[in-house]
């Protein structure tokens, strides 16, 4: 019985190690300007005077944030919106970025986000988008696990994405990284997202 117990503990243990080897790195969200790409190594300065160093995938992808603006935003349609939080529930958005429709579901859900302190990130599909007397719109989205309501002021970002060129990653370009932590401390990225001319990509 001893015997058998002991087992059990070992396979457990095993089976943690295991999953936790499966685990995906940790990531970080780098939004800044290019200070320097030189091959695959892309210096980044952040909008809080961090400098990043970021190891670039030999087959790294560039995505243009471009702006776009509420009259394409229908109900059916697929966006992730960046959130405040309001005392009667609604979420106030701010920024909106509408994905092409080969993106749809991703990271839907309702989760914490990093753009602001205590913002929120709504990514769902836009279920009604109504005008509201005060400006901007009502737009109530819905996710797997819920809905939500959001308010879209007039003032507030909105973009979209399409396909970049690696051209585009010059010193100066507002770009937003999301990368891989490794378990040495370096960063690793495989896509960049460029704001289109000048554009600083809001999300």
């Amino acid at each position: 019985m001893r015997h058998a117990s002991s087992f059990a503990v070992y396979l457990l243990c095993g089976l943690c190690a295991a999953a936790l080897a499966q685990a995906p790195p940790p990531t970080q969200r780098i939004r800044g300007d290019i200070a320097a790409l030189d091959a695959l190594n892309l210096q980044v300065k952040s909008r809080t005077g961090e400098t990043f160093a970021v190891k670039l995938a030999e087959n790294y992808t560039v995505t243009a944030v471009v702006k776009t603006d509420v009259s394409t935003i229908k109900p059916g349609t697929f966006v992730g919106i960046a959130t405040m939080p309001q005392p009667d529930g609604t979420q106030v958005a701010l920024e909106v970025l509408l994905f092409p429709e080969s993106m749809r579901g991703t990271g839907e859900g309702h989760y914490p986000w990093d753009l602001k302190p205590g913002s929120m990130m709504t990514n769902a599909t836009v279920a009604d988008a109504v005008a509201v007397s005060s400006g901007g719109r009502r737009m109530t989205l819905k996710y797997k696990d819920g809905e939500k309501t959001i308010v879209v002021p007039d003032d507030a970002p909105i973009v979209t994405f399409e396909p970049g060129d690696k051209a585009m990653l010059v010193p100066g370009a507002h770009i937003l990284v999301t990368a891989a932590k490794q378990p040495d401390g370096t960063l690793t990225a495989a896509r960049v997202a460029v704001g289109k001319n000048g554009l600083v990509p809001p999300m």
